[in-house]
């Protein structure tokens, strides 16, 4: 779904005038009346701002949280049968970190299932436990389970009919080195009325990373105009909430080359769509190869 408008508009500054540049007769009370007006409005911009610098903030923590994109530091695709993991050179995944032992353990691909042995003499832990073998993932379950290994955080992966192993440093240099994304300035003009049409058995080719092609089912599009002309965005269901992908002339010049993010409450009844551009953001490979 690609929108053919840049997302970029630099809302002016709003500053009351000056008293003494003002006739007199308009002084007052013609200035008090004026100065509450333009005190309410500024206010009601500032929670409007202030909600969204706060939505801002949250995404940041999010992607340095234990479980955000920034501590990723590997990816590695499974063959069938043992795939031995450590920092030795006889292993079939090779980690060089000092909190991975020279042989830690074995995934195990039989199937679709996914089993985890460790090592004799290496510790490896689930939920604060050591163990010494684990179902790591099956077809047939929704968790896959997370394994610790000092500061490095496994688990499998899905894509397709692809498993992996993605690998985590809770303490990735990355994290220290992470700078928030610039931003544009918050402007609730785009924040903008839609509304929402069904697409009955409407589906969206969705490419990953990987170059795999899935069609994911869209309930439909959400259709708003700005500066009077109309553009429709194809949706996927996310819980209670729309899920958009979207492109305009700022990809790849002032935002990233293969678009953005955003989601958008589900409506309620008797309730207004808003398509809140403010609140677009990168996908994960902005952030990580893995």
């Amino acid at each position: 779904p690609i929108v053919g408008s840049s997302f970029f508009l630099l809302a002016p500054f709003f500053q009351p005038p000056n008293p003494s540049y003002m006739p007199s007769f308009l002084r007052t009370p013609f200035l008090h009346t004026f100065l509450f007006f333009a005190q309410t409005a500024f206010a009601q911009k500032s929670t409007y701002e202030d909600s969204v610098n706060r939505w801002y903030a949250k995404r940041i923590l999010d992607l340095k949280a234990p479980d955000g994109w920034i501590n990723l530091t590997g990816l590695f695709w499974l063959e069938k049968g043992k795939n031995t993991i450590g920092s030795g050179n006889d292993n079939s995944i090779k980690v060089n970190h000092p909190d991975m032992p020279s042989h830690a353990g074995s995934y195990e691909v039989i199937g679709d299932e996914v089993r985890w042995t460790t090592h004799p003499g290496s510790q490896v832990l689930h939920n604060n436990m050591a163990i010494t073998s684990l179902l790591a993932y099956s077809s047939l379950q929704n968790i896959q389970p997370q394994l610790a290994i000092g500061s490095l955080r496994l688990n499998i992966i899905i894509r397709g009919e692809k498993m992996g192993i993605r690998l985590r440093d809770l303490q990735a240099t990355a994290l220290s080195q992470f700078k928030a994304p610039p931003r544009f300035p918050v402007n609730k003009d785009w924040k903008i009325k839609a509304r929402f049409e069904p697409t009955p058995s409407g589906t969206i080719a969705i490419q990953n990373v990987l170059g795999q092609v899935n069609r994911e089912v869209s309930p439909g599009k959400l259709v708003f105009t700005y500066q009077q002309k109309t553009y429709q965005l194809d949706v996927l269901n996310e819980g209670d909430q729309l899920f958009e992908l979207f492109g305009d002339a700022t990809s790849g010049k002032t935002t990233y080359p293969t678009g953005r993010f955003l989601y958008v409450p589900k409506n309620i009844a008797g309730e207004q769509i808003y398509l809140d551009f403010n609140l677009a953001f990168n996908p994960p490979c902005a952030f990580t190869n893995f």
